[in-house]
């Protein structure tokens, strides 16, 4: 308890899934926790379930001028932004070749703009204080390939790259910056109308090592232990956060692969 005491994080798409689940962990570690979210009803409801410690925000995170109201507003409630988690984001399917500009255009003005302004205006303000860390939700299609997910694999490696970048810039001003790269998290965004259950979904991920789907507090835990002091020496990393997704795939029916696969 209490490793992020009287700190303010801001958490983009706070309201439910992997946002919501870090927003609680946040408050119980003694955080004041902004939830930024397009999801008003949600993020209302969360807000009153955490009570003083949390409040709601509308925020569109492509519209630069909510950033700048946000920090604004927040820096005359509290006087201060120790943290921001990047958590925004959408997830697209399409192969390449079929995929139209459109689609292109909205998942990188969410996924990679979004990053970038929440980069540039919170972590503007504490480049100002001196002090703060920032994590970027990124995802393990930021460190490979991915057929079908090609627009969102790219948006990922985006926030791969401008994490290191800012990493650099921010660092002599004592901001951390890193990314986190979940793999398939039990969220709304994987399992929408939750026609999956769990061992359906365990069972997808059966060739990941830890054979099974994440869950979203784990990926909170990655993003509290890199917003607190327990993680002062770290800036520019990427903390995979997937079962072991990153070392490799099983091969099914050859020796090593686990006797499930066998």
């Amino acid at each position: 308890m209490g490793r992020l005491a009287d700190k303010v994080a801001i958490i983009t798409g706070g309201a439910r899934g992997m946002g919501a689940e870090t927003a609680r962990l946040f408050v119980r570690e003694g955080a004041r926790v902004v939830i930024a979210d397009m999801l008003t009803a949600e993020g209302e409801a969360l807000a009153a379930e955490l009570g003083e410690a949390a409040r709601f925000v509308a925020l569109n995170v492509t519209d630069e001028a909510g950033w700048q109201a946000l920090v604004a507003e927040e820096l005359a409630r509290s006087g201060r932004i120790d943290a921001l988690v990047a958590n925004a984001g959408v997830l697209s399917f399409g192969e390449l070749v079929t995929s139209d500009a459109a689609e292109f255009d909205r998942v990188f003005s969410i996924n990679v703009k979004g990053v970038f302004l929440g980069v540039k205006h919170v972590g503007g303000a504490m480049r100002a204080a001196k002090r703060g860390a920032i994590v970027n939700i990124a995802s393990i299609d930021g460190l490979r390939g991915a057929n079908a997910l090609g627009l969102y694999s790219a948006s990922k490696w985006a926030v791969r790259g401008m994490t290191k970048t800012a990493a650099l810039e921010l660092g002599p001003h004592r901001v951390r910056v890193n990314s986190v790269h979940p793999g398939g998290v039990h969220t709304p965004m994987v399992n929408p109308d939750a026609s999956r259950t769990k061992a359906d979904l365990d069972y997808g991920h059966r060739r990941v090592p830890l054979q099974r789907i994440g869950e979203p507090v784990e990926i909170a835990a990655a993003s509290l232990f890199l917003c607190s002091d327990d993680a002062s020496y770290i800036s520019g990393a990427e903390l995979s956060v997937d079962g072991g997704w990153a070392a490799g795939y099983y091969h099914e029916n050859l020796p090593g692969a686990p006797v499930s696969l066998l």
